[in-house]
């Protein structure tokens, strides 16, 4: 019985050896929260379908469309299609979206003031300077009856399309990695909610006013065309869209990204 057994089991270490070698090696690039957390998340899974998943952090959003596009990662997981499209029609990039995954609700925040209410004529509002998202920034506040912007639906209108201001807000606009820390030296900063995460605010208790579920700011998976049908992009997009997932981001982030999916 033992001989019997014996080529079984030389047979069945290679075999399980060839697996682990064969797995497919997905890299991927990140901003740390809550991007990244997903993405760890989904990591043990994956692995078992065959991905190795190599998670690369990023701060800014530049780079990591810019290391997707020289094809030195294969994807990214940070960003929203008015940004995406943005980034391609001035980088000359052809990126794409192969999922969406969540929504993080913009929002506005401040050390100075407790109620829009209280905010003063001639106040210093910090917005993103990157076309998209300060065009959200400005969309935002014109909902909230701050502001009116020529085109009330441009999604990449600026600081000069404002037509009625009757506080005199004025705007600094700066880089969106930069927002949380100028925050004690403006009146009030609208911030990316992945930038306020890694600050220590908590949209749903710390913003004046934010963004409600039905933002179409969905974040995206995204990739370039000759990765589009590759199995291992594939595989990561169905983790992410998975029912675990949106339980674990209904559990984890509590209002602060809602589920896309």
């Amino acid at each position: 019985m033992f001989k019997k057994l014996v080529p079984a089991l030389a047979l069945a270490i290679p075999l399980a050896l060839g697996t682990t070698a064969h797995a497919e090696k997905l890299s991927i690039a990140a901003t740390p929260v809550p991007h990244a957390e997903l993405l760890e998340f989904v990591k043990p899974d994956l692995a078992k379908e065959g991905v190795d998943l190599d998670i690369k952090v990023f701060t800014d959003y530049v780079q990591p469309n810019l290391q997707v596009s020289d094809k030195h990662i294969d994807a990214n997981f940070f960003q929203h299609k008015p940004y995406l499209d943005s980034f391609n029609k001035e980088h000359g990039t052809h990126l794409v979206s192969v999922g969406a995954v969540h929504v993080e609700p913009f929002g506005a925040y401040s050390k100075k003031i407790k109620s829009i209410k209280d905010l003063k004529d001639g106040a210093q509002v910090a917005i993103p300077n990157d076309p998209s998202n300060g065009a959200r920034a400005l969309l935002l506040l014109q909902k909230q009856g701050l502001i009116k912007l020529k085109d009330p639906t441009n999604i990449l209108a600026t600081a000069r399309d404002v037509v009625y201001n009757p506080k005199h807000l004025k705007f600094r606009e700066l880089e969106a990695a930069t927002l949380p820390r100028v925050l004690p030296d403006v009146d009030m900063a609208l911030i990316n909610t992945n930038y306020a995460l890694e600050a220590g605010l908590n949209p749903t208790k710390d913003a004046l006013f934010i963004e409600d579920k039905e933002s179409p700011y969905a974040n995206l998976v995204v990739t370039r065309q000759d990765k589009v049908n590759d199995p291992g992009i594939q595989k990561l997009v169905k983790a992410l869209q998975s029912e675990k997932v949106r339980n674990f981001i209904l559990t984890k982030y509590k209002g602060a990204i809602v589920p896309a999916f």
